[in-house]
């Protein structure tokens, strides 16, 4: 990745509790991390990833510690919003509203950040050709040769593993549980992991604490956006839209006019009448 070695030694942290935020559920870091994003975008991307919880992240001091000026940085960062890797916003904490600048290593969509700003957080922002699951799995050959499983048995028993992660257990937790006290020899590897990753399943995690409220913002203009009004950060008006404009209330009478009204209708009634 170009510029992917720029270095993040004495880089400024912000004030205490403001800075850089990392979104929750991150996978661990790897050679293929914002390939999908343009160089430069890939080079900050990967900068910022690199920096520490709390770290000052904004234009002015990123451009003191990159080689790019405060307009180039300003529109990378808006790349790197728009491709799912940043969020702008607020989160009221102690009684009062803080600054926040979330990031995440994994692209993730508009849905995703709407679920993170209710506090209901999917655990995966995307589906990778190999999934966590799945690189553990393939990986139990190496730690026990008896265990060795093919690719369509990890492709078979990586939803079992993913329901492991969702209840908190990491990969050392789960290698100690399959390949703990084996059996000698070990006829079907598939199924004795299968067996294991059912009979061993770990109970459901405590309920944490709810998420504190929080507000993401435009990323150009700043106004506040619930749910999905904002779509890959921007607000209606800032991606050209224009609102929808009321309709017209049916005109109605004034006064005068509907006792004018009534009284000629009740003169032709009456006309029939005789």
């Amino acid at each position: 990745m170009a510029d992917a070695n720029l270095s993040d030694a004495a880089h400024p942290m912000a004030n205490p509790g403001y800075g850089k935020r990392t979104a929750p559920y991150q996978e661990p870091r790897g050679p293929r991390d914002f390939a999908h994003l343009p160089a430069r975008e890939a080079a900050v991307a990967a900068y910022v990833d690199r920096l520490p919880e709390g770290s000052d992240i904004s234009v002015k001091t990123l451009a003191k510690h990159l080689p790019y000026g405060q307009c180039a940085l300003r529109t990378s960062l808006d790349r790197i919003q728009h491709a799912g890797h940043l969020r702008r916003g607020r989160e009221h904490l102690d009684g009062k509203w803080i600054t926040r600048t979330w990031f995440s290593r994994a692209p993730r969509d508009s849905a995703w950040w709407a679920a993170f700003q209710q506090g209901d957080v999917p655990r995966e922002a995307t589906r990778r050709t190999r999934s966590r699951a799945y690189i553990l799995l393939a990986a139990l050959g190496r730690e026990n040769s008896a265990l060795s499983l093919s690719h369509a048995e990890c492709r078979s028993l990586a939803p079992l593993v993913e329901e492991w992660f969702a209840r908190d257990s990491d990969e050392t937790y789960i290698l100690r549980a399959l390949t703990s006290g084996l059996p000698q020899p070990v006829h079907h590897p598939a199924g004795l992991v299968r067996r294991r990753l059912t009979d061993k399943l770990p109970p459901l995690p405590l309920r944490r604490e709810p998420a504190p409220p929080r507000i993401l913002e435009c990323g150009k203009c700043g106004a506040p956006g619930y749910t999905d009004a904002l779509h890959d950060g921007d607000c209606a008006p800032c991606r050209g839209e224009r609102p929808a404009l009321p309709r017209p209330r049916p005109a109605t009478l004034s006064d005068p006019r509907v006792r004018v009204r009534a009284a000629e209708i009740r003169e032709r009634m009456a006309a029939r009448r005789g």
